[in-house]
């Protein structure tokens, strides 16, 4: 948890920092460095956040984890596999953008069959499985998750009163449930399971 906290800061005070400096973007800022730094107005007026994703979703998380890496003096480097990470936000791209998932009724929840070609596959049997066991009994939902030649399949049984939720949120929106991921993500970079 301290961790996350750490995090938290670490994104948000670079861009209170700038929104303070009131440094106004200038279009030689944005030719010159091709990161225009934002207007102190345009935060006060709500047009645009004081932190953006500093450019694509992975590279983000990435930037997360390893400025929180760089902060901690305790870090040790040894055991610290950015790769790893990549490969995993690769899966999670790869899953969410090209798996195909049939959803089914079952007694007291949801099946998921998750398939996808050759090259998607694999990611979704790493993830499925993996998730599947992070989220074991959170909020009294009960997972239970099998590979296939194809990609996997996925029960997910919640109490009575959660299967509206459960239908709406469907494969992907359960996938991204729970607050592990940014924790999850630390584990895989520092060399730990995150299983």
């Amino acid at each position: 948890m301290k961790h996350l906290l750490v995090t938290g800061l670490l994104c948000v005070a670079p861009g209170l920092g700038l929104a303070q400096q009131g440094h106004d973007m200038t279009h030689t800022d944005v030719d010159n460095h091709g990161h225009g730094v934002m207007p102190q107005d345009a935060v006060q007026q709500g047009v645009m956040p004081p932190v953006s994703e500093p450019g694509q979703a992975a590279f983000a998380a990435i930037a997360e984890i390893v400025t929180l890496l760089m902060a901690d003096p305790s870090t040790d480097w040894s055991m610290v596999n950015i790769t790893a990470l990549r490969e995993h936000l690769r899966d999670m791209d790869v899953v969410t953008i090209d798996a195909k998932v049939m959803t089914s009724p079952i007694d007291g929840g949801l099946r998921f069959v998750v398939s996808g070609a050759s090259d998607v596959a694999p990611s979704i049997r790493r993830m499925v499985p993996a998730h599947a066991a992070v989220m074991q009994g959170q909020d009294g939902w009960t997972y239970a998750a099998e590979e296939t030649d194809d990609g996997a399949i996925l029960d997910v049984i919640a109490p009575s009163g959660d299967l509206v939720k459960l239908n709406a949120l469907g494969f992907f929106g359960v996938l991204a449930m729970g607050g592990h991921h940014q924790a999850h993500h630390l584990m895989m970079a520092t060399g730990k399971s995150p299983h």
